[in-house]
């Protein structure tokens, strides 16, 4: 019955129609309408418009009721139904973000260090180019042999070569 191009919360129904659709009277919803059970859409002018989902509720709530549940019990089954799907549309919406973010920049999150030591941001399936001088390190003399004047360790005090 429910069609993809269809919105199932339009308040289309009169409640003459939505009645006849869920089996029951017109006063039975009306009552329902009243307890805050399934509470319909309101014209300017006052009148009841249910949608094709509230016609699902009442007769979730007619079901419910033949199986011998109290109209309170249906009451919260409803309402945390309602919350559930409100859950739903709210997963629904952060995903469609998250992945519409995620198209909008691709790669943004994979980094590198530069060649100065700060990370760098690169584009997806970008590579770094790689330094290809070589760097010789010798250590500076030690603060001991500085303190006894070793001579020899003089050469080793000397600042880094590059080749």
């Amino acid at each position: 019955m429910m069609h993809d191009d269809l919105d199932e919360d339009a308040p289309i129904f009169a409640i003459a129609v939505a009645a006849e659709l869920s089996g029951m009277h017109p006063q039975t919803l009306r009552q329902y309408d009243r307890l805050g059970l399934v509470v319909p859409a309101r014209t300017q002018g006052g009148s009841r418009r249910y949608s094709l989902r509230h016609v699902q509720q009442l007769r979730e709530v007619a079901r419910m009721s033949a199986d011998g549940m109290g109209l309170p019990a249906i009451a919260r089954i409803l309402e945390l139904e309602d919350r559930v799907r409100e859950l739903h549309l709210r997963v629904r919406d952060l995903e469609d973000r998250v992945r519409t973010e995620l198209e909008r920049r691709p790669g943004a999150r994979v980094f590198a260090a530069g060649a100065t030591g700060a990370v760098v941001t690169l584009r997806h399936g970008t590579r770094v180019r790689r330094a290809t001088e070589v760097v010789l390190w010798r250590p500076r003399q030690s603060i001991a042999a500085a303190a006894e004047g070793d001579e020899s360790t003089d050469a080793a005090s000397a600042p880094d070569d590059k080749v």
